[in-house]
Formats: structure tokens, C-alpha cells, sequence
């Protein structure tokens, strides 16, 4: 007799693991509440989705099968060894702050895998819906509430341009996976509002970020592209940019002409990004094994000339954690670049969790901290659960070919 299918993966862990994931670091002294400072909501959200994630696992009928883990083992030990490298970080060092956010990392990446692993098709649609629905509310607060910052960029709820751009632009992908999965054209209509809030971020780096996993998607499918959906998607994204080039407010031309022409094309301004980064190599020259240490960066050299971090990832790492944190780095990506190579059973919504990581990724290489990071390791731990779970008809499958060979 053919076993009955997992019951449907609950919705309320993932519901609570993206609120998590998007609303960042947040206490309560950002409420209005400055007595309870102390109170990180971060940590009373995600032990409430663990509570519940752990109920979900327990009602799922059968084990779980062997699974290729290599790459979160070593994503793991990578956490480890950064936290564990505040005990020769330098006095100066936020310790405190920075081992929460890696802890708080480590939980969310695992939360987000195992939840993935109940039903990816299932997951991976919600999560995506989920930021579909966060982009448009960040779009219209940035727009109609918030407005134009001191630098003329717009952003929302507190957050920065750079983390509202990686909101935007996963808007975007959340919109060509929900149309992929569903064949509804409405998601696809609201990415010029998507598109016109990111410009108006003024984050460069998130747009490249955004253009080139744009650019690789369209080359990997290009076999499959018609010319007459081409065509049309074009002309869509060329009037609606024609509208909102003349429709919008003088502070979006403005915006437009001093950021990206006089910055970017006429003076090369880059955010002093370079000298930041010469910095951060230099300090990797001096700690090749292990590191400065967590927060090293900022212990030695940002505590004087006012800067946080390095705003890249990669020296980030190389900076505090040395040769050991850019292996543990370097193996953790390869094994999971493994992982999720083909797409195992569900090659279409891993595909989507690989575009949404990849981009978050890369747009770390410009701004941003370890925490900053963290929709990156996210989406990468939904891709690599689809990618390794099996399909959830095969115990079905498998009595009915019996069958079949049975019957003369």
C-alpha cells in the first residue's frame, strides 16, 4: 500500500523567519521605548519560529532521506570560527553585538533549510510572495512617507539605501518567480514600481548587482526566449520608463543626474570604497593566519577615521578571520556551488533561491556587515534544501511502476 504524503509544511515559520530576515537589527529603543533598549525583538522572533518550526518537523511522518550537508557543516564551522575569534580580537572590538549577529545568522540559516526541507515548492513560492509583498510596501513608504534622505536617496522604516535597493531588487525576482510558478502576468506589472524605487535608492552597486544576475538569467534561458514575449516585456519597460522619466518629481531627475552621471561617469566617486578596502587589505597583509580578530576592522582602524566595516564580504573576512576564515569561506561556497548545481529534483525554484543569493551576495562586496549578509545565506540554504530534498510523489511513484511491471 503506497504511504500517504507528508502533511503541507506550515506557512507560520516562514512567515516569522522572513520578518526576521527583513526587519534587521531592531530593539526597542527604536519604538520609542528607550528603558528596554536591551530587548532585541531578533531574538524573541526567531526562538518563537524555532518553537514552531520544531512542532512542523515533528509531524512529518517519515525521516527525512540521506542528504549532501557537506556545504552547511562547513558554512557552520565558518560561524564558529568567527565568533570564536574574539578572543584576540582587539580591545576596541564590538564583540558583544557582532557574536549575537553571527549567532542569530547561524540560526536563521539553519531554520530557513530545515524549513525548506518540508516542501520546497511550497516554501520557496510563500518566501517569494513574501518579499513581493515587502517590496511594495517599502516602495510606497520610501515614496509617499519617507521621501528623499540628506543625500536626495530614498529608503524606508529606518533602513538604509543600500538594504532598501537588496529589498527592491529581490522584488523583482520574487515577481518573475511568482509568474514562473503560477503563469499570472500581475506580479510581472508591478516591477516598474520596483525598478523606479531602486534608482531612487541611489545604491550603484545593488543596480550592478541586480543587472548582472539579470543579465546571467536571460543568457542561461536563452534558448527558450520567444520573440514576441521579448518584444512585448520590452516595450512595457520602455514606456513605463518613459512615464516615470516624466511623470516623477524634480528630486528623482535630480537624483538621477547628479548620482549616477556626475558621480559615477564624470568625477569616478566611489564612496571613498577604495581607500576602505586598501585598508582592510593592508590589515590582512599584517594577520594572514588568523585574523585581527572579530570586529578587528573596526577595533583598529574604524574606531578612529569613523568607519564601521570594511563594506566588502570577502575582506571583511580576509581582515578578521585570515587565511583559516577565507577557507572556511571559500569551502562553504564550493560545496554548496556543488549542492545546488542542476537543481536537483526541483531545478526551477532552486534556479530562483540561486538568483536571490547570488545577487545579496554580490552586492556584499560593497556595502554592508556580516549581519548585512544575511538574505544571502538564507536564500542559499532554501536553494540547497531544494536542491537535495526528493520529490515528494516518489513514495507513490515507486508501488505504481511495481504495478505496472506486474500487470501482463
Amino acid at each position: 500500500m503506497p504511504r500517504k504524503p507528508d502533511p503541507r509544511v506550515f506557512l507560520a515559520p516562514g512567515l516569522l523567519l522572513v520578518l526576521i530576515a527583513i526587519g534587521g537589527r531592531f530593539t526597542l529603543d527604536r519604538a520609542g521605548f528607550p528603558d528596554l533598549a536591551w530587548v532585541d525583538l531578533r531574538v524573541i522572533g526567531l526562538i518563537v519560529a524555532l518553537i514552531v518550526l520544531a512542532v512542523d518537523m515533528a509531524r512529518r511522518r517519515r525521516p527525512l532521506a540521506e542528504r549532501n550537508e557537506d556545504w552547511l557543516v562547513v558554512t557552520l564551522l565558518f560561524f564558529l570560527f568567527q565568533i570564536a575569534s574574539a578572543l584576540w580580537a582587539p580591545p576596541a572590538s564590538r564583540i558583544g553585538p557582532q557574536t549575537l549577529d553571527l549567532v542569530l545568522l547561524a540560526a536563521l540559516t539553519l531554520a530557513f533549510y530545515y524549513w525548506t526541507l518540508g516542501d520546497p515548492e511550497r516554501a520557496v513560492r510563500y518566501t517569494l510572495l513574501l518579499f513581493f509583498l515587502a517590496a511594495i510596501v517599502f516602495a510606497l513608504a520610501a515614496i509617499f512617507i519617507n521621501g528623499p534622505g540628506e543625500q536626495g536617496r530614498y529608503s524606508a522604516f529606518g533602513g538604509g539605501p543600500n538594504v532598501f535597493v537588496r529589498i527592491e531588487l529581490l522584488g523583482v525576482i520574487s515577481a518573475v518567480g511568482l509568474f514562473l510558478l503560477s503563469r499570472r502576468v500581475l506580479p510581472l506589472l508591478v516591477t516598474p514600481l520596483f525598478l523606479l524605487a531602486a534608482v531612487l535608492s541611489g545604491s550603484r552597486a545593488g543596480l550592478i548587482a541586480g543587472g548582472v544576475v539579470g543579465l546571467a538569467a536571460l543568457w542561461k534561458i536563452r534558448g527558450r526566449l520567444k520573440p514576441g514575449p521579448v518584444l512585448a516585456t520590452g516595450g512595457f519597460l520602455v514606456a513605463a520608463a518613459v512615464v516615470i522619466w516624466f511623470a516623477a518629481p524634480p528630486a528623482f531627475t535630480s537624483l538621477f543626474q547628479e548620482r549616477f552621471v556626475e558621480q559615477t561617469v564624470q568625477e569616478q566617486y566611489l564612496s571613498d570604497r577604495t581607500d576602505i578596502w586598501a585598508a582592510a587589505i593592508r590589515m590582512a597583509v599584517e594577520h594572514p593566519v588568523a585574523g585581527a580578530g572579530l570586529d578587528g576592522f573596526y577595533g583598529l582602524i574604524g574606531v578612529n577615521q569613523m568607519v564601521e566595516y570594511p563594506h566588502n564580504y570577502v575582506l571583511a573576512v580576509a581582515a578578521e578571520g585570515g587565511l583559516i576564515g577565507l577557507g572556511l569561506l571559500t569551502g562553504a561556497v564550493i560545496l554548496w556551488t556543488r549542492t545546488v548545481r542542476g537543481g536537483g529534483a526541483r531545478p526551477q525554484v532552486t534556479g530562483l533561491a540561486v538568483a536571490a543569493a547570488v545577487f545579496v551576495a554580490l552586492s556584499s562586496l560593497f556595502s554592508g556587515d556580516y549581519y548585512d549578509a544575511r538574505l544571502a545565506w538564507t536564500f542559499a540554504a532554501m536553494a540547497a534544501a531544494a536542491a537535495v530534498s526528493r520529490a515528494r510523489t516518489a513514495p507513490a511513484a515507486e508501488p505504481a511502476r511495481e504495478r505496472e511491471a506486474a500487470t501482463p
